[in-house]
Protein backbone atom coordinates (compact mmCIF):
# COMPACT_ATOMS: atom_id res chain seq x y z
CA UNK A 1 0.00 0.00 0.00
CA UNK A 2 1.36 3.37 -0.61
CA UNK A 3 -0.06 6.51 1.44
CA UNK A 4 1.06 9.90 1.67
CA UNK A 5 1.66 11.24 4.37
CA UNK A 6 2.33 14.69 6.01
CA UNK A 7 5.73 16.38 6.36
CA UNK A 8 7.08 19.29 7.57
CA UNK A 9 9.27 21.42 5.73
CA UNK A 10 12.75 21.96 7.51
CA UNK A 11 15.14 22.96 5.11
CA UNK A 12 15.54 24.27 1.52
CA UNK A 13 17.86 22.30 -0.14
CA UNK A 14 20.59 25.47 -1.11
CA UNK A 15 21.50 25.16 -4.50
CA UNK A 16 18.24 23.04 -5.51
CA UNK A 17 14.72 24.46 -5.69
CA UNK A 18 13.40 21.91 -6.30
CA UNK A 19 14.61 19.34 -3.03
CA UNK A 20 13.30 19.80 0.42
CA UNK A 21 14.41 18.22 3.71
CA UNK A 22 11.04 16.78 5.29
CA UNK A 23 10.43 15.92 8.72
CA UNK A 24 7.77 12.82 8.89
CA UNK A 25 7.34 11.90 13.12
CA UNK A 26 11.20 12.29 13.62
CA UNK A 27 11.86 10.70 9.97
CA UNK A 28 13.87 13.28 7.94
CA UNK A 29 13.86 13.02 3.93
CA UNK A 30 14.94 14.99 1.09
CA UNK A 31 12.00 15.07 -0.87
CA UNK A 32 11.42 16.77 -4.29
CA UNK A 33 8.57 19.79 -3.78
CA UNK A 34 9.11 20.24 -8.04
CA UNK A 35 5.73 19.93 -8.42
CA UNK A 36 4.68 22.74 -6.14
CA UNK A 37 7.30 24.88 -6.87
CA UNK A 38 10.14 26.59 -4.34
CA UNK A 39 8.17 30.38 -4.55
CA UNK A 40 4.85 28.24 -3.23
CA UNK A 41 7.18 26.54 -0.15
CA UNK A 42 8.91 27.46 3.06
CA UNK A 43 10.19 26.37 5.96
CA UNK A 44 7.63 25.03 8.46
CA UNK A 45 4.96 24.54 5.55
CA UNK A 46 3.14 21.30 5.80
CA UNK A 47 3.30 18.98 2.88
CA UNK A 48 1.16 15.58 1.77
CA UNK A 49 4.01 13.48 0.47
CA UNK A 50 3.82 10.74 -1.63
CA UNK A 51 7.06 8.53 -3.35
CA UNK A 52 9.35 11.44 -2.81
CA UNK A 53 7.23 14.07 -4.19
CA UNK A 54 5.13 17.07 -2.37
CA UNK A 55 1.92 16.70 -4.02
CA UNK A 56 0.12 19.45 -2.18
CA UNK A 57 0.26 21.98 0.45
CA UNK A 58 -1.58 21.27 3.53
CA UNK A 59 -2.27 23.13 7.08
CA UNK A 60 -0.84 22.09 10.28
CA UNK A 61 -4.50 21.10 11.32
CA UNK A 62 -5.09 18.68 8.67
CA UNK A 63 -1.53 17.13 8.79
CA UNK A 64 -2.28 16.35 12.21
CA UNK A 65 -5.55 14.90 11.87
CA UNK A 66 -4.17 12.86 8.78
CA UNK A 67 -1.38 11.78 10.70
CA UNK A 68 -4.12 10.49 13.41
CA UNK A 69 -5.96 8.40 11.03
CA UNK A 70 -2.90 6.76 9.59
CA UNK A 71 -1.27 5.71 13.04
CA UNK A 72 -4.88 3.66 13.13
CA UNK A 73 -3.39 1.62 10.30
CA UNK A 74 -1.26 -0.13 12.18
CA UNK A 75 1.20 -1.96 9.91
CA UNK A 76 0.73 -0.29 6.62
CA UNK A 77 1.37 2.65 8.69
CA UNK A 78 4.59 1.92 9.76
CA UNK A 79 5.71 0.33 6.45
CA UNK A 80 5.08 3.18 4.71
CA UNK A 81 7.31 4.99 7.52
CA UNK A 82 10.15 2.07 7.22
CA UNK A 83 10.06 2.71 3.45
CA UNK A 84 10.28 6.46 4.04
CA UNK A 85 12.89 6.14 6.61
CA UNK A 86 15.27 4.03 4.45
CA UNK A 87 14.94 5.57 0.70
CA UNK A 88 17.05 8.57 -0.35
CA UNK A 89 16.59 10.75 -3.40
CA UNK A 90 19.51 13.18 -3.20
Amino acid sequence: MCLGIPGEIVEIKAGHDDLAMVDVVGVRRAINIGLLGPDQIGIGDWVLVHVGFAMSKIDETEAAATLAILTGLGQAYTDELQALAESDIT
